[in-house]
């Protein structure tokens, strides 16, 4: 269920919003093309959001009061924010359905190209110097402290007596990177019958299918499974930076890119044109990025990823969307009707 909590705003008959406050941080970034014509249009401005929900903490409590100071003191404008946080699909399909988000950043490029092929978003969301890009993290797998299972690579969450933690892709994007990355891995050491039957094994140790990536980590967190899979970021912000459980970067994985945007049609209705693309091109910027990085994620702008390297390291092979032929084909091998996923599930 989503969080309800509603500040500097009327809350427009929309389930499932978390508003965020005004507290100030950084005042410096880079918003692009936006001018300070914004002056012009209304001083208070309410920017509804829509994210999934591992991001909640560092947009609440960091990059929201940031934007809010940098975009006063360019333009003179106030800004206020209303934020939904969820699974990834589960934001997608409520903003189809009449939330009325003016910016997106969701887990999966395919999400993003739903609320477009319902007519919301009419531009080339992708035209953006990260290719519409905002974060970078990898699939990691968290492990109780010590390692006590000493789980090493994907194979090792296939042993008995391994229970393992995951989301569902029916409803969660953080749960089709995980087992885009168990999958893709496997078969770059074997063959197609392999890698299934590896996903397989695994997907017999898991308990239960969470909705949500912060729903397994909490699962994780509470007490249930010897490793949960996730996102590097999560497993950092869950773990305070690996000082209660531990982290595995197996040798093989997948590089995790989340998309946002603007939902131009809302933004347009709603008047706050130049503050949503204002906030997607700080986003974007340096300075937002540096805060993204300190919270676990992987910066998107290429002179920051060098400054970063030592930090998070390079597993040895780090397999992109791209590399295994872009997600059409993805969800057709894998999350079809007929597709990998539910052979799995069947199997179980």
């Amino acid at each position: 269920m989503r969080k309800l909590l509603v500040i500097s705003g009327i809350l427009a008959g929309t389930v499932g919003v978390v508003a965020c406050g005004t507290s100030g941080a950084s005042n410096s970034g880079n918003s692009g093309n936006v001018a300070g014509s914004a002056t012009n249009a209304q001083k208070t401005v309410t920017l509804y959001f829509a994210s999934y929900s591992v991001t909640q903490d560092v947009y609440e409590k960091e990059l929201f009061p940031a934007f809010e100071t940098y975009w006063k003191d360019k333009t003179g404008q106030s800004v206020h924010f209303q934020a939904s946080f969820d699974a990834s699909g589960a934001e997608a399909t409520a903003v189809v359905n009449g939330y009325p988000a003016d910016v997106v950043a969701l887990s999966l490029e395919t999400d993003i190209d739903k609320i477009q092929q319902a007519g919301l978003i009419t531009h080339n969301w992708q035209d953006t110097p990260t290719d519409g890009m905002v974060t970078d993290s990898i699939v990691a797998i968290g492990v109780r402290k010590g390692n006590p299972k000493h789980i090493q690579t994907w194979s090792d969450l296939a042993k008995p007596g391994v229970v393992v933690d995951l989301p569902n892709p029916a409803t969660s994007g953080g749960a089709k990177w995980d087992i885009n990355a168990i999958y893709y891995s496997a078969l770059q050491h074997g063959n197609a019958n392999e890698a299934k039957s590896l996903l397989t094994s695994i997907v017999k140790n898991v308990k239960v299918l969470d909705k949500s990536g912060e729903a397994s980590m909490t699962t994780f967190t509470s007490g249930t499974g010897d490793a949960v899979v996730s996102y590097e970021n999560e497993i950092l912000e869950a773990s305070n930076n690996l000082q209660t459980f531990s982290e595995v970067v197996p040798g093989s994985t997948m590089l995790i890119q989340n998309p946002i945007a603007v939902v131009d049609k809302n933004a347009q209705k709603h008047g706050d044109m130049q503050a949503a693309q204002g906030f997607v091109n700080w986003l974007e910027s340096p300075t937002a990025q540096k805060i993204f990085e300190s919270e676990g994620f992987r910066p998107v702008i290429k002179g920051l990823q060098g400054n970063t390297s030592e930090k998070f390291g390079t597993p040895k092979n780090l397999i992109t969307v791209k590399n295994v032929g872009g997600w059409q084909k993805i969800n057709q091998l894998l999350y079809s009707d007929n597709g990998i996923w539910n052979q799995v599930l069947e199997s179980k």
